[in-house]
Formats: structure tokens, C-alpha cells, sequence
């Protein structure tokens, strides 16, 4: 990872790892925002992935990375609950505050 994550997006230092970094790092931390005060909201009851992308109105892979960068910035953590996706029915993580 680069030094600068979990504050800037990340990236697997691949071209197209780097596009994608680069192409949202002036909207991740707004992102980031919209994620945290979101799983505030579902409070105790918490919240997927998959959950906050249809909330949000924002597709998942937009989502996803900034749930990784919350947890590393300790904001938010695995619940230890889980809840099906609703493309595959597949359990996912359920996100909560810490």
C-alpha cells in the first residue's frame, strides 16, 4: 500500500489499479464521509457493503474500498454479523462503529 492510505484511495501498483486510484481521490473522502454517516444511522443494527451501495445510490465497488478505509482509519469494524449479498446470497460483513 502507499503511505498515504487509508487517507488517499489505494492501489495494487498496477496501471489500472493506479487509474482507478487516481480517477477517485477527489471524491473518496466525501465517500468515505457518506459511508461512515450511513453506518451511523443504521446504528446498532449496522450495515453491508452491499447495503450502503443501495442507500447510497452509488455502485459497489465505490462503496467497498471506503469501508476498507474506514476500518484502517478505526472508524468502523466487522460486527462479527453477517447478512447475505443480494447478487450471490453469499454472507458478507455486516459494518458497524467502533
Amino acid at each position: 500500500m502507499q503511505p498515504n492510505y487509508p487517507e488517499q484511495p489505494g492501489h495494487r501498483h498496477a496501471d489500472t489499479s493506479r487509474e482507478a486510484a487516481k480517477a477517485v481521490a477527489n471524491s473518496a473522502a466525501t465517500v468515505r464521509q457518506m459511508v461512515l454517516d450511513q453506518i451511523r444511522l443504521f446504528g446498532m443494527f449496522g450495515c453491508t457493503s452491499d447495503e450502503l451501495a443501495i442507500c447510497l445510490k452509488l455502485p459497489y465497488h465505490t462503496v467497498q474500498p471506503r469501508t476498507s478505509e474506514l476500518v484502517k482509519l478505526g472508524l468502523i469494524k466487522d460486527t462479527g454479523m453477517r447478512r447475505p449479498k443480494r447478487d450471490t446470497g453469499k454472507n458478507t460483513i455486516v459494518w458497524g462503529l467502533v
